[in-house]
């Protein structure tokens, strides 16, 4: 018996640190969107509005999970069960197609600058929020209609339909990952020929300096000896002296492109970076249990209760990840952490 309740205490102490630490963090980033003018931007609105989701998931989801875990049965009745499984499904479902909705916003803002720009607006951002809630009722609702009233002692998932099983996995989770990941490659491909684009000038320069010759393109110095004619434009030739200035101030320009171009060439890696960790923390996270619901409702797999409830916690794990991925590689999200820590409103 004194194992038992050791056993649970180690299980249930590490799942109430990730709970408040899943609160606190979307908290942050809701007060610091919130509270910041410079934040008031409608990619923001969708980030802060992912972290409103998590923020569900944490408050009304991890709780309850957590109690039943630890006691091994529900004893709050078939009404909070029902609410409990369909809030979770709801808020969880929801998290997801943010993901799918910043990627899509990111996406747009890379290759329809100009054009998306204009429409970018917040009530764009509202309109895709609607859009992302709509759905994610509309695939987790069904079964309530369904579902039988009955005295239980358990309370989870069932897959007594394998039609809605696959409706359900493949809306909430397969079709938003595969848009996930077209997307980001599509938006690494556009980052990686821009920062391409803008090298192409010091390639040209580096190649200049290493035939011996200097394109007139860069610049245009005015021999002293030469006179301009009052009936023709003025020609710019460039001064070759070895006393001349120009060679000089071409070779500070060299250095100062070869250094843009290093300085592209991070961006590029951290770019790669950044996405690689979004990428990989959704797929890490959320991947292991959608593919479990697909197998068991194929009746391919009968898993254990424990298993069951890590690969549920670990889907969970992604409401406290999003808000460190999605604001910890923004610099303007940084400095408002710092004043939020000063008690600082800007």
């Amino acid at each position: 018996m004194l194992t038992d309740k050791i056993s649970s205490v180690l299980i249930v102490s590490p799942l109430i640190v990730l709970t408040l630490f899943s609160a606190l963090l979307n908290c942050t980033v809701i007060l610091a969107i919130c509270t910041t003018r410079k934040l008031h931007l409608p990619a923001n609105y969708l980030i802060c509005s992912l972290a409103v989701t998590d923020l569900l998931v944490a408050t009304l989801v991890m709780p309850l999970s957590i109690l039943y875990i630890a006691t091994e049965t529900w004893m709050l009745g078939y009404v909070v069960c029902e609410a409990w499984l369909s809030v979770d499904m709801i808020c969880c479902t929801c998290s997801i197609l943010h993901l799918c909705a910043i990627a899509a916003d990111r996406h747009w803002s890379i290759t329809s600058a100009l054009e998306y720009t204009c429409r970018r607006t917040t009530r764009l951002t509202a309109v895709m929020v609607t859009i992302v809630w709509t759905l994610s009722v509309l695939i987790s609702v069904p079964p309530l209609f369904w579902r039988s009233n009955r005295c239980i002692t358990q309370c989870t998932i069932e897959h007594d339909h394998i039609t809605y099983t696959i409706y359900s996995t493949f809306g909430a989770f397969y079709i938003p990952m595969a848009l996930i990941l077209v997307l980001y490659c599509r938006i690494f491909i556009a980052a990686k020929t821009l920062y391409q684009r803008r090298g192409v000038t010091t390639n040209l320069c580096s190649n200049g300096e290493i035939h011996g010759h200097y394109p007139a393109v860069q610049f245009s110095c005015v021999s002293p000896r030469t006179t301009p004619n009052p009936g023709k434009p003025v020609e710019l030739v460039l001064n070759k002296d070895r006393d001349s200035p120009c060679p000089n101030a071409f070779q500070r320009t060299l250095e100062e492109d070869k250094e843009r171009s290093q300085l592209y060439s991070i961006r590029e890696r951290r770019a790669a970076q950044t996405l690689g960790l979004i990428l990989g923390a959704f797929v890490l996270c959320w991947l292991p249990f959608f593919v479990k619901e697909l197998m068991v409702g194929f009746g391919i797999l009968r898993p254990t209760q424990h298993v069951s409830n890590f690969l549920t916690w670990l889907g969970y794990t992604n409401s406290l990840i999003n808000p460190l991925l999605y604001t910890s590689f923004n610099e303007d999200f940084k400095q408002a952490f710092k004043r939020l820590l000063q008690c600082r409103r800007v």
